[in-house]
Formats: structure tokens, C-alpha cells, sequence
């Protein structure tokens, strides 16, 4: 076969977009398994995000992620949605197949993967900060694991009666709204506390959940979708006490070796990823 010298495109659309090392851990992975295809990150506003889509469509991308604010916004840009991210109705994978341009989601599933490393979700008591794409993702693949109550604490009263209403009729488990007023005190019995905003991000601006830090017990275990840094203040904290803590890299990593799969159709090594993630977060 001869070379080519045009390469297959991904990338991500989000914004804040300079904080998401996801780009340096994929392009590790397409080199050190020779595959030719190369990953862009995008800062796109809300405003031009469906621009965004048609150029990508325009330039033949094999597919691309979505962050932060664009999961659940994206969807009346596609051509259709994977079963996962129907259930959720939020994407960040979008997979072009055969020219139209699905989404999938992968970001509870690799949330699933990392939790399941620590503790098996059957028959938890979860609050979830946050009711976003990231939330919806992780509340449903939990919900389908065996989660036993999922506590959605959101400051957007809409969208959290939203996702807790999702949770109640499509998958039949015991979801309920709670509004986050300041300094939020954690509720008896909640045996895992799950940040899924982006508080606590690099170019956030904000690092400290509005939360009672003090109704964080030693028992819990405390999970952060943050990827930078990985050491986030809340898992600080709770580490400090003595909760057992899941970071976002294993996350990340697991989702995007899925993510990598559907465009590529070729299985990348994790380690390849997460070795280059350390590397460029300093860890």
C-alpha cells in the first residue's frame, strides 16, 4: 500500500478547552501503535458549536469528543445516538459511520471501570454533584450496575428534576432532586459522593465545592471527574480523613481507549495513555 499523507481527524469540542490533556494522551496512543490519524483540541463556544459539527462533517472527521458545555447540546446536530447515550440523552463521543455522525457515550462506562476497581455500586446510597452530560453518564451507568438510591444534587432545579426523573422512569431506580443551597450538608447514609461539575478544574476558577466538608465520612468513598488536576481539593480532603478516593485519570483513560476503539476500530494499550498522562500533569 502506498503512503498517504492525509491523515483521519479527531478531536475534542469544549470549552474551557486548555486544561483537557486529552489530546496529548491520544496522540501517544495513535503513535506508538502507528495509526494514522491525529487529535485536535478545540475551543468551541455554545454559539458556534454547531459550525463546529458541520466543519467536521465537512472535513471527513472520523469522530470527536465533547466536554464541557456541549454533551446534551450537541445531540440536535447528529444523525443518531447509541443506545447508552439515548438512555442518558448526553454524548461525548461522536463516531462517524459511513457519513453520518453518531453519538455515543463512554464517559459512564469508564467512571464504571474505575469504581469497580474499588467497590462493586450494587446497592449504594450515590449523591451525585451536578446534572450535567458527565452526571447523566455516570448516574445511569450506576443506576444498571445495581445502585441502590441516587441522590441528584444540582443548583439548576429544571435540570436536576430532570435527570432524577430519567433515572425513575427509564431505568426504575429510586432517583430524587435536591436542591444545592451553600455549604451543602452531605445526608445520613450516603455511602458514595461523586463530583460531577467542573469545579475543581485548572482554568475552572473555582476549586472548592459548596459543600460541608465535615459530612464527608471516613466510610465513604469520594470520586471526582476532574482529570487536572487529578488531585482535586474534595479528594484532598476526603484522602486526609481516610476515605477511599477515585480520581478522574482512570476515568479518562478508560473512556477514551473506548472512544479510540469506535474511530479507529483498533484496541490501544491503557498504559500507553496513562503513562503519558502522568508525564504531562507532572504526577
Amino acid at each position: 500500500m502506498s503512503e498517504t499523507f492525509l491523515s483521519e481527524l479527531t478531536g475534542s469540542f469544549s470549552t474551557p478547552s486548555g486544561g483537557n490533556p486529552t489530546v496529548a494522551m491520544v496522540e501517544a496512543a495513535y503513535k506508538h501503535h502507528k495509526l494514522n490519524f491525529r487529535y485536535i483540541n478545540c475551543e468551541v463556544l455554545p454559539k458556534d458549536l454547531s459550525d463546529a459539527v458541520l466543519g467536521a462533517r465537512a472535513m471527513n472527521w472520523a469522530g470527536f469528543n465533547l466536554s464541557i458545555p456541549h454533551k446534551v447540546s450537541v445531540i440536535e446536530y447528529l444523525d443518531g445516538l447509541g443506545e447508552s447515550a439515548e438512555i442518558m440523552g448526553a454524548v461525548n463521543c461522536v463516531v462517524n459511520r459511513d457519513g453520518k455522525l453518531i453519538g455515543e457515550n463512554t464517559d459512564g462506562k469508564g467512571f464504571l471501570q474505575a469504581f469497580k476497581k474499588v467497590d462493586s455500586p450494587s446497592g449504594k446510597k450515590i449523591a451525585i454533584f451536578g446534572a450535567g452530560g458527565a452526571a447523566r453518564a455516570i448516574a445511569v451507568e450506576l443506576a444498571l450496575e445495581g445502585a441502590k438510591d441516587l441522590l441528584i444534587i444540582n443548583k439548576n432545579e429544571k435540570r436536576g428534576q430532570e435527570l432524577a426523573s430519567l433515572l425513575n422512569t427509564k431505568l426504575k431506580i429510586s432517583a430524587q432532586y435536591i436542591p444545592w443551597i451553600p455549604k451543602f450538608k452531605i445526608p445520613d447514609l450516603v455511602n458514595v459522593l461523586v463530583n460531577a461539575t467542573s469545579v475543581g478544574m485548572a482554568d475552572s476558577r473555582s476549586y472548592d465545592l459548596d459543600i460541608d466538608l465535615s459530612s464527608i465520612k471516613e466510610t465513604m468513598i469520594v470520586a471526582d471527574v476532574i482529570v487536572n488536576p487529578p488531585q482535586t481539593n474534595l479528594i484532598k480532603y476526603a484522602a486526609g480523613i481516610g476515605a477511599k478516593t477515585i480520581d478522574g485519570l482512570g476515568m479518562v483513560v478508560n473512556q477514551a481507549v473506548i472512544g479510540v476503539k469506535y474511530w479507529t476500530n483498533f484496541e490501544v494499550d491503557p498504559a500507553v495513555m496513562y503513562t503519558e498522562l502522568k508525564r504531562v500533569l507532572k504526577l
